[in-house]
């Protein structure tokens, strides 16, 4: 026997959320109830306990996503599971078919290697910091870089201050002192030896990626990787990334080569030679390097975060990593599985159309203004009127707040968020901050559904009001 379920709405959203029930023909069964408020969103746990008196022989109840309150508990007083759906009706569709499926992304195999580029004019409080902060972004490798010609006094208390803040550390040099300095200190690794510099290795411990002696050599590096091989030492190769028109294509086919040549041998990809050195947004950049990674079992990149463009290279590189990994297992295509690298657009950025909206409209009785966004602009409307524009300057003669500064900043803040949403092609909800995947952490990461949304800025007492 198929599932029953009974769907929570408001007066607002009825209409459309049966329309939506009937375009997805579920296998299951379900009852729409309209539990006498206007806005479904403002639904709560004590609303649902004082007005449903009848569950229509569901098993289940769902509510919508915003809907605050303890629910668990109320599920277990009324004997029925009451659960939250999406916080938005149009993604219905989606919520059903993937809520049993969603790919996990707990696991990857590639590990990030996160350069500290001016370590050396950098105390070792400051070094200590950045690191910390690399590691909260996702870095498993503080990669602590030498400058050419720059002394560096204190690269082995750096080595030896990191370690003992339980990192894992590479030291990056072109000087063969700064290798033996860093390795002597107890770095685990060492960037980078060739061939002819492979007596440093014999010296110490860490392990050493290898490069070609000269660049695009890769005959020197298969006999660096022979020698290595001889003498039973771990080894990483990096061929080396190129930036765009100065040799990027061919230097993906270097790797593509290297990985042919050898089939099992560990690998390095220095990432930020392109996401620091193409004016781009990385997100972008590092998934598609990733994705070559991906393919051709790459597990090391140098990643860096110089340029203020880049400054969210290594999250990026972190979540890249983990999705990629789940499509790769999955034999799927990177689709649909986590949206946070996509800053700028979204995958369903107008839920409704611009009569759904229009329906709305003219179900609405009271003076508050309701703000949505379709491809034909953005709308903002109440039962006085309805007005549609581009931009929000030419909305706000019409809305006669000259007189209440309070509603007149919430009214722009608002307008300018589904501005920016509009020309970029993201969601928009009203009282919503807009979300940037990963690269901004969200105002409230970690909204508990069971407690009850404070008041705005706009409608909270100030101090002038207690007195």
């Amino acid at each position: 026997m198929p599932e029953h379920i009974l769907f929570l709405t408001g007066k607002l959203a009825e209409k459309q959320l049966r329309r939506t029930l009937e375009e997805m023909e579920p296998e299951f069964g379900y009852t729409v109830h309209q539990l006498g408020l206007t806005v479904a969103a403002l639904m709560t746990a004590d609303m649902i306990r004082r007005r449903l008196k009848d569950t229509f022989g569901a098993d289940r109840v769902l509510v919508p996503g915003r809907c605050r309150g303890d629910l668990e508990t109320l599920s277990k007083d009324m004997g029925i599971a009451i659960e939250r759906g999406p916080e938005e009706l149009h993604d219905l569709p989606e919520f059903f078919g993937k809520k049993k499926k969603k790919p996990d992304i707990s696991r990857y195999e590639l590990r990030i290697f996160a350069e500290i580029v001016d370590a050396p004019r950098m105390d070792i409080d400051g070094i200590l910091r950045q690191a910390r902060d690399y590691r909260k972004d996702g870095a498993d490798v503080i990669d602590v870089g030498c400058l050419p010609e720059t002394p560096f006094p204190h690269l082995e208390e750096a080595v030896r201050a990191l370690k003992a803040e339980g990192f894992q550390v590479s030291v990056d040099s072109l000087e063969n002192d700064d290798l033996l300095r860093g390795g002597t200190a107890g770095a685990d690794y060492l960037l980078s030896l060739h061939e002819e510099t492979l007596w440093i290795a014999d010296q110490v411990s860490s392990t050493p990626i290898l490069i070609p002696a000269k660049h695009g050599d890769l005959d020197s590096l298969d006999r660096a990787v022979q020698a290595m091989c001889a003498k039973g030492r771990d080894f990483i190769v990096d061929p080396i990334l190129d930036p765009i028109h100065f040799g990027f294509t061919e230097s993906l086919v270097r790797y593509h080569e290297v990985r042919r040549r050898h089939p099992d041998v560990e690998i390095m990809m220095g990432v930020g030679n392109l996401t620091e050195l193409t004016h781009a947004d990385t997100a972008g950049i590092n998934a598609i390097l990733l994705g070559i990674c991906s393919e051709l079992h790459i597990k090391q990149i140098l990643a860096t975060q110089v340029s203020k463009h880049a400054r969210k290279a290594v999250r990026e590189a972190d979540l890249a990593r983990r999705i990629l990994f789940a499509a790769r297992e999955l034999n799927t295509l990177p689709k649909h599985i986590d949206d946070r690298l996509m800053a700028l657009h979204e995958c369903a950025p107008f839920p409704l159309s611009r009569d759904e909206i229009d329906e709305i409209y003219r179900q609405i009785k009271d003076p508050s203004y309701r703000i949505l966004i379709s491809p034909e602009g953005v709308h903002i409307f109440n039962r006085e009127g309805f007005h549609t524009a581009a931009d929000p300057f030419e909305l706000y003669p019409k809305l006669g707040v000259e007189t209440d500064g309070g509603h007149a900043f919430y009214l722009g803040v608002e307008l300018a968020r589904a501005q920016i949403a509009w020309q970029l092609g993201k969601r928009y909800s009203q009282d919503e901050p807009l979300q940037w995947g990963c690269h901004v952490e969200a105002p409230e990461p970690t909204i508990d559904p069971h407690a009850y949304k404070p008041a705005g800025s706009t409608l909270q007492k100030t101090p002038k009001d207690e007195e």
